[in-house]
Formats: structure tokens, C-alpha cells, sequence
């Protein structure tokens, strides 16, 4: 990679707004004016209370539903779809149920035109990266949450896109399991330098993963605030350092999170 595309941000929005027409609430502003750069090869986590529109501006950038207006560019090319540069890893594992895990993690390199060869080297050193090769002929329902999720994330680093997005892809898990997937993730990303641009309501899980967090308002989602982790990895969540900038971060979301009571006890009204 030379100098000015390392320089480059990899994924650059600009004054996206998203609305929505709600039947039970009519004209719903979910996104309003979002400004935001992610680097190559940087972590990013969305932070903000329910409705603050973090899966929304996700959505938007994987191109599933386009913003009302601004716009959304990759690499230096308008998002107007789905596209091989980016993978989306969801909290619900969407795997196939009827393949088994290594056919689920070929299924995007037989989708491409993949040898056969190709596609075993691929898979067999995907397998071994995140402890699955014992699991290679089992089925989706024999695994649990955490196992389900590795082979969500082998089957969106077989394609190699090089922008992970992740819609709370640890949420439905147990607290050991979480933090062990964490470790998996940031080890990967490591080795990988992929741009990760990841939703989360944790506050915790945010300063543990990310290089920078993005605080979001409740509805119409904005930025709040960005906030630079700057501690080395692995971090100690029991430092003076994380547990500072994790009470700064809880009163952030708090502060929304009120707002988002209060709005709920008024007339419902558009935003």
C-alpha cells in the first residue's frame, strides 16, 4: 500500500440523512447530516441507545437501503448497492442451515468462480484460524452461539472483502463467550487490517475493540461525539485509563438514553 493510500480514508460519508415513512408515527427522521471518515485498516465502533440510528447508518453503508440524501463512498466509489468490497456480519449468524460449516464459509468462493483448489486452501486455513476444523462437517444447529458466529466471520473473511461491517455481531452472547470472540476479532483484525466498522450498544465492548468511537444522538441519529481510545491493546478493563473514559462514555449515552424516555412519554410526533 503506498503512502497516499494509507492517507486515503476508506470509507467517507457525507451529509446522510435517512428518513423513513412510519405508519404509526409518519415522518421519521432517523439520520440527520452524518459526517464521518473511517481510515484503512481502522476500527470503528457506532456507540449510542437504541434508536440513535446505528444499524440505520450500518445499513447505508453495506448499501442494503441508500440514505435520503448525502452520500456514502468507498474506496472512492459511490455506495449505490451491495458490493463484494464489503461484508456485513449480523448478531443473528445468518448461516445456511442445510450446509455444513465449511460449506457455508465456501459459499461466497464458489459464488465468485473459485477452483476447487482455491477454495480448499481457503477454507481449511480459515477453519484452522478460528478453531473450527473439528466442526468442519457439522450443521449450524449442532453448534453453539459463539461457534455460529466464527463461522459467520470465517465466511465473510473468505471473500476478502476489505471492509468488515458488524451489526452487534456478539450481542446474543454469554459474557465469556463475548469477550473471548473480542480477543478473536482483534486478532484477526490484527493480521488482517481489514476497516471494521462495528455497531454496538456496549460501552464497555466499545473501548475494549475500537481506535475510535462514534457517539451517537437518539433520533434523528447526528454524531455526538468521536471519541480516540489511544490504549494499547490488549486492555485492561480494570485500568484507572479504561474505567475513566467508560464513565465519560456512559453519562454520553445516558444523557441520550433520557432523551429517548422522554420523548417516549410525549405524543407520538414526527422528528
Amino acid at each position: 500500500m503506498s503512502a497516499s493510500d494509507a492517507a486515503r480514508p476508506e470509507i467517507v460519508i457525507r451529509g446522510v440523512t435517512k428518513v423513513f415513512e412510519a405508519e404509526a408515527l409518519g415522518t421519521v427522521v432517523a439520520l440527520n447530516g452524518i459526517d464521518l471518515d473511517v481510515a484503512k485498516g481502522e476500527f470503528v465502533c457506532l456507540l449510542g441507545p437504541s434508536g440513535c440510528g446505528k444499524s440505520t447508518l450500518l445499513n447505508a453503508v453495506a448499501g442494503f437501503s441508500l440514505p435520503t440524501s448525502g452520500s456514502i463512498r468507498t474506496n472512492d466509489v459511490e455506495v449505490t448497492a451491495p458490493g463484494p468490497d464489503r461484508a456485513m456480519v449480523f448478531q443473528e449468524y445468518a448461516l445456511f442451515p442445510w450446509m455444513t460449516v465449511a460449506k457455508n464459509v465456501a459459499f461466497g468462493l464458489e459464488m465468485k468462480g473459485a477452483s476447487k483448489a482455491e477454495i480448499k486452501e481457503k477454507v481449511d486455513g480459515l477453519l484452522a484460524t478460528l478453531h473450527l476444523t473439528e466442526f468442519r462437517d457439522r450443521f449450524p444447529k449442532d453448534l453453539s452461539g459463539g461457534m455460529r458466529q466464527r463461522v459467520a466471520i470465517a465466511r465473510v473473511l473468505a471473500i476478502d472483502s476489505p471492509v468488515l461491517l458488524m451489526d452487534e455481531p456478539f450481542g446474543a452472547l454469554d459474557a465469556l463467550t463475548r469477550r473471548n470472540l473480542q480477543d478473536e476479532l482483534l486478532r484477526i483484525w490484527s493480521e488482517w487490517r481489514k476497516t471494521i466498522l462495528f455497531v454496538t450498544h456496549g460501552i464497555e465492548e466499545s473501548i475494549y475493540l475500537a481506535d475510535r468511537i462514534v457517539v451517537m444522538t437518539y433520533r434523528p441519529g447526528r454524531v455526538k461525539k468521536i471519541v480516540e481510545v489511544g490504549m494499547p491493546r490488549l486492555r485492561d478493563v480494570s485500568s484507572p485509563e479504561f474505567n475513566t473514559l467508560k464513565r465519560e462514555l456512559t453519562e454520553m449515552v445516558m444523557e441520550e438514553q433520557r432523551r429517548h424516555a422522554e420523548a417516549e412519554t410525549r405524543p407520538a410526533m414526527a422528528d
